[in-house]
């Protein structure tokens, strides 16, 4: 099982204790996207080269940019089901080449990249492989060196699994290093780098971030801030069957203090944050909806709200990224993926058309960049990927 469907199967199973149907509408004040077609993006396709390795099935999985380069990053699989990691960049965000991945452990050779962060132009990347007895996912980090190679970077195996494992989620970078978040058996944990990457710290039971007397903590993505670091997940407070927002914020991914936003009646969390200008917007569930929650100067308000879930699966945010004063949400209603754009840090969302239909399920994933005024959209169907880019959002 994959680290992202780990999220999904735990999501399907608050949801369901909270209540499928979930409310009719927002909660918070947020307005909820008007009717109407979709924009259409023109949508120029990127030829992504093979790795080596032998034939096979490209996976893409996530995609970042920083300092004038782009990285994707992913994997293959055989038509015998085998798979290994890949990875691209791009100095244009156009033309792409391979970029090489060395592994050095048995279930590293067979990582599918899934979480790529970069700073000062250098990326490092979470990858997993389902085995072992057990059958859960098992963890290794990637870090670039002077060659411009990914390695695996060594680590223990209770760093990520072991008996208090739950899920690895997302990568972030930031001036000070890199911040890994996830889940272990005490609640929400961090991992902290360097700006090596080269060894990641494990932080669990945390005052503040770990689940404690107040509630069940769940931590999804973070970003770095002008003050460090903030994460976004939710909590199910002592006596209640749903979960409310949360955001944790920390100078230093081992120290954190937590906000619960005010929740309504229904299942809300976050699950995705980015900067916007400079200001943190995070995007997750809102009853029935998706929503998007924003921190002003008084503190985090409800934003707009926009799309409506499926009973068909398990929704969720896969993608949040901000350029040029824009926001691009990729989510999944639990029936199909689509990507929603905002222009006003979240208050209101307009969906913008995906250059191939995409239906939920196993091994499929939409992930969006965004540099400057274009953006980029990387789209695995499951039975085939591809990263298409566009200017605007279309009309």
């Amino acid at each position: 099982m994959s680290v992202r469907r780990v999220i999904a199967v735990f999501g399907l199973f608050a949801l369901l204790l909270a209540g499928c149907d979930g409310p009719s509408g927002p909660s918070g004040g947020g307005s909820t996207a008007a009717a109407g077609p979709a924009s259409r993006p023109a949508w120029q396709a990127v030829t992504l080269p093979a790795p080596p390795g032998g034939a096979g099935r490209l996976l893409v999985r996530d995609a970042a940019a920083c300092a004038g380069l782009w990285f994707l990053v992913g994997g293959v699989v055989d038509v015998s089901g085998g798979t290994r990691p890949a990875a691209w960049t791009s100095v244009d965000g156009t033309t792409w080449s391979v970029l090489p991945v060395r592994a050095d452990s048995f279930y590293g050779k067979q990582n599918v990249l899934s979480s790529v962060a970069c700073r000062d132009g250098r990326a490092a990347v979470i990858g997993a492989k389902v085995g072992g007895a057990h059958g859960y996912p098992r963890v290794s980090t990637w870090r670039q060196v002077a060659d411009g190679a990914l390695v695996e970077v060594q680590a223990s195996f209770e760093t990520y699994g072991g008996p208090k494992a739950v899920n690895v989620s997302r990568l972030a970078a930031g001036p000070s290093g890199w911040l890994i978040v996830g889940n272990r058996s005490a609640g929400a944990a961090s991992w902290v780098s360097s700006p090596a990457a080269a060894d990641f710290a494990l932080v669990e039971g945390a005052p503040g971030l770990a689940s404690d007397a107040a509630g069940v903590t769940w931590a999804f993505d973070a970003v770095a801030t002008s003050s460090g670091w903030l994460a976004v997940g939710g909590l199910l407070p002592a006596g209640r069957i749903d979960r409310d927002p949360a955001v944790w914020s920390s100078p230093d991914g081992r120290s954190w203090q937590r906000t619960v936003l005010p929740g309504g009646p229904e299942y809300e969390e976050l699950q995705r944050v980015a900067l916007a200008d400079g200001v943190p917007v995070a995007v997750g569930l809102r009853g029935a909806t998706f929503g998007a929650w924003r921190q002003e100067a008084a503190g985090w308000v409800s934003a707009g709200a926009f799309g409506r879930r499926s009973d068909a699966g398990v929704p969720q945010v896969a993608s949040l990224v901000a350029a040029d004063g824009r926001l691009f949400a990729a989510v999944t209603d639990g029936a199909r993926y689509s990507v929603w754009v905002s222009t006003d840090r979240g208050g209101s969302w307009r969906e913008a058309a995906l250059p191939s239909e995409v239906t939920a399920g196993a091994d499929r994933d939409v992930a969006v960049v965004a540099v400057g005024d274009r953006w980029w959209v990387a789209v695995d169907d499951g039975s085939r990927s591809g990263l298409w880019w566009s200017t605007g959002v279309g009309g």
